[in-house]
């Protein structure tokens, strides 16, 4: 079954397929048909095509449209991120969210979800390099991102806007700005991003974990 979505973003076409069609995270392909960059007087725009096989989807969920359990390393990563939340003081719930390239997407319901997420998600980014030692003891392979509340992808989206209103203004002024500290992921997010957009360029700088991207103004293809 294939069907055809839009978006400013990538990320924004495939959210879109998720909120009509129902879908979990990973268990669809992605095809991008189109994509148009982005620039000062021109919006950018993705088309997708999503390509979703039945079977393989009815297999990973249960009735009530939840990903089933289908390993012991599943199962006791589970247990084990439910006790620690528990031990912690915040008694929660946690089910299967994606798979997804070799990651298992594991989701948080809590009404203490504000806490857990903590500061700019570094209560989160805590619990998830906690819960990925301990997977990790299991099966050397196993990769876990934790979520509560989609915190991550609206951080996200986030980012990537403010990517694009600072680089409306390098665009403007000519001048290079830097963002704040970023770890590498978000760093990554940027980059990807802005190699989209007309006339910028990015660059990290700085040390240690957090480092800043710089992005700059570009003129027929030079600083």
């Amino acid at each position: 079954m294939d069907n055809i979505f839009e978006g400013k973003t990538e990320q924004e076409a495939i959210d879109k397929a998720i909120a009509e069609l129902g879908l979990k995270e990973g268990g669809f392909d992605v095809e991008i048909i189109d994509s148009q960059k982005k620039s000062l007087f021109k919006k950018g725009n993705v088309k997708i095509c999503i390509h979703v096989n039945e079977e393989e989807a009815n297999d990973s969920v249960d009735s009530d449209g939840e990903y089933k359990i289908e390993s012991d390393v599943e199962k006791k990563t589970i247990e084990f991120l439910t006790k620690l939340l528990d031990k912690m003081g915040f008694p929660s719930t946690v089910n299967i969210n994606f798979r997804k390239d070799m990651k298992l997407g594991l989701n948080i319901e809590s009404e203490f979800s504000s806490i857990i997420i903590g500061r700019k998600g570094k209560n989160l980014d805590a619990i998830q390099l906690i819960t990925n030692v301990f997977a990790g003891n299991l099966d050397p392979d196993a990769k876990i991102v934790v979520d509560s509340e989609n915190y991550r992808m609206r951080h996200e989206e986030q980012i990537i806007r403010n990517a694009y209103k600072v680089a409306e203004q390098v665009v403007r002024s000519g001048k290079s700005r830097m963002l704040e500290p970023m770890n590498p992921f978000e760093r990554r997010l940027v980059h990807t991003a802005l190699n989209e957009f007309e006339g910028v360029d990015t660059k990290s700088e700085g040390d240690g974990l957090y480092k800043q991207v710089r992005i700059l103004p570009m003129k027929d293809g030079k600083y």
